[in-house]
């Protein structure tokens, strides 16, 4: 089995020398950058399978980069975990709104983070196994591929909006709560507020440009391609 290759952005050069000594220690392929800039230009010909990236930034902070990384067609199945000091919960909400996996406050002890980036990426290998095809006449939902085309259309989504959009299809007209969808997409273990969810749910109305999403209030939301 091939290594999974993680590109470490920060630019604090002790934390990149331990966080780097302690992941390849683990078996991990690791590229480091030391800002946002470069770690778009190593991400679009190194590939990792994820990101960990700080928030706090010379050239491009991480909330830019983590936008720039997910508008790279081929890293659409990319994860995307925040690593950094700032703990506040606005910074939270504000990363998990756009579009991060995870969010890791430093400080934290290296066999804790490995063992956070190692449940990662089994989830994303079950979510990968566990998404199914979802087409219509005029909405194709693609999780081999992570492509999203509708009336021909390719539209560009983020891995957590395809995760969501693609729950929601799995069962179209059926009712799924906000507890099911914190489980399913964001997983057991990441905190996320109902604000995420909400977020993301507007962004899908915006680029599907059709109802097709509808809002059961006070229980949840569910797909109906009509």
């Amino acid at each position: 089995m091939s290594k999974y290759r993680i590109l470490l952005v920060d630019d604090e050069p002790d934390i990149v020398e331990l966080v780097q000594y302690n992941l390849e220690k683990e078996g991990f392929e690791v590229v480091a950058a030391s800002n946002g800039r470069e770690a778009v230009e190593k991400a679009e010909k190194y590939r990792p399978d994820l990101v960990l990236l700080d928030l706090m930034m010379p050239e491009m902070d991480g909330m830019e980069t983590c936008h720039a990384l997910q508008m790279i067609p081929h890293l659409s199945e990319t994860i995307i975990a925040f690593l950094t000091a700032r703990g506040e919960d606005y910074s939270q909400i504000a990363g998990f709104d756009a579009g991060a996996d995870d969010y890791i406050t430093k400080p934290i002890k290296p066999r804790v983070l490995v063992s956070r980036i190692k449940a990662l990426l089994r989830r994303k290998a079950k979510d990968d196994k566990s998404l199914s095809r979802y087409e219509s006449d005029s909405l194709t939902i693609d999780p081999e591929s992570y492509k999203v085309i509708k009336d021909g259309v390719e539209l560009r989504m983020t891995r957590k909006e395809f995760q969501l959009l693609a729950l929601l299809a799995s069962r179209p007209g059926r009712v799924f709560t906000r507890e099911v969808i914190l489980s399913e997409v964001w997983g057991q273990d990441v905190v996320v507020g109902d604000r995420t969810i909400d977020v993301h749910i507007r962004k899908l109305r915006e680029k599907l440009s059709a109802p097709l999403i509808r809002t059961v209030k006070g229980v949840g939301y569910k797909f109906e391609d009509a």
